[in-house]
């Protein structure tokens, strides 16, 4: 089951890639068509500016999907800076959904906060183990056993 929630979130991870790809070319394409300024700036500039980030956050939501997959062809996690990655793009998501309810609506959010589901199963699902070292203990005694003490 956690390889096929992997599986999913890589997918999933890659389909929005591709979405905020798209609509960042559709916004730059609208500043430069309709040669939009704000406060004096430059409309190539804007339209620049959001083609570059949309395909900067495009690569960094392929990189997670590309890490994800991994993950899943190998059925264990990755380093720390893997978990480290998925962590800050489960953030990422966070972030983006409060401030997307606001802008696009609900059905925007919810999309979202699917996403952000599907990063947060696959970390806990491949949570690393407990390696906590517990001291060797003594094994108990057994019932009736006189008490001994190791003091001087």
């Amino acid at each position: 089951m956690r390889r096929g929630i992997a599986v999913g979130t890589a997918v999933v991870l890659v389909l929005e890639a591709l979405t905020i790809a798209f609509v960042n070319w559709i916004l730059g394409l609208a500043v430069r068509h309709q040669e939009m300024s704000l406060a004096g700036l430059d409309p190539d500039a804007m339209a620049a500016g959001s083609w570059a980030g949309g395909g900067l956050f495009a690569l960094f939501l392929i990189a997670c999907a590309v890490l994800v997959a991994r993950i899943a062809l190998r059925d264990r996690m990755s380093g720390r800076v893997g978990r480290i990655v998925l962590i800050v793009c489960a953030v990422v998501h966070g972030v983006v959904g409060a401030v997307v309810v606001g802008l696009v609506g609900w059905y925007a959010f919810a999309v979202l906060m699917l996403i952000l589901a599907l990063l947060v199963g696959t970390l806990l699902l491949y949570a690393p183990e407990d390696r906590g070292e517990t001291p060797a203990a003594a094994p108990p005694a057994p019932p009736g056993a006189p008490a001994t003490s190791t003091g001087p």
